[in-house]
């Protein structure tokens, strides 16, 4: 199984990429297995969020759980394999990271994207080598309408 935890502040998007990145394995995962039928997936992904007072600016949590076999743990990660941070001033030294910096700022100033979520889930799917296409897939499933092209264009300028 493979745990990712984002930290972000209230409205940046962290619960957001957390949902993407399920979706797009879940979906790639049916895909490339050919079960277009609906039926059971062959990939299982999970994400949730922890949120300390509910407002926007305040510290919170995501989590994605991605596996090849249903996930039964609905417990928050405590060993991440991937610790992705929205804002850099809730980064703590953890080895391995990933946190928004210039360039993310740079390509949401370029796509006019309020927010750098979608961008740093790119730069997670590279990574974790999950197909750009598998992450349009999430987008076109999670977003609304009128959100998927500047967001896909961003993942696809963060993976490069």
């Amino acid at each position: 199984m493979l745990q990712i935890v984002w930290h972000g502040r209230g409205g940046q998007g962290a619960f957001t990429a957390a949902r993407l990145l399920g979706a797009a394995y879940a979906l790639g995962g049916m895909k490339e297995n050919g079960r277009t039928d609906g039926g059971e997936p062959e990939k299982y992904a999970l994400a949730f969020p922890s949120f300390g007072p509910e407002r926007r600016g305040a510290p919170m949590r995501a989590f994605t759980k991605l596996s090849d076999v249903l996930i039964h743990d609905r417990s928050e990660i405590a060993r991440a394999d991937f610790v992705v941070f929205l804002d850099e001033t809730l980064y703590a030294g953890e080895r391995d990271a990933l946190v928004a910096g210039p360039d993310d700022y740079a390509i949401a100033e370029k796509f006019r994207l309020p927010v750098i979520n979608t961008i740093m889930l790119g730069r997670l799917a590279k990574k974790i080598d999950m197909p750009a296409e598998h992450i349009a897939q999430g987008i076109r499933l999670v977003m609304p309408g009128r959100m998927h092209e500047k967001n896909m264009l961003a993942v696809r300028e963060a993976m490069k």
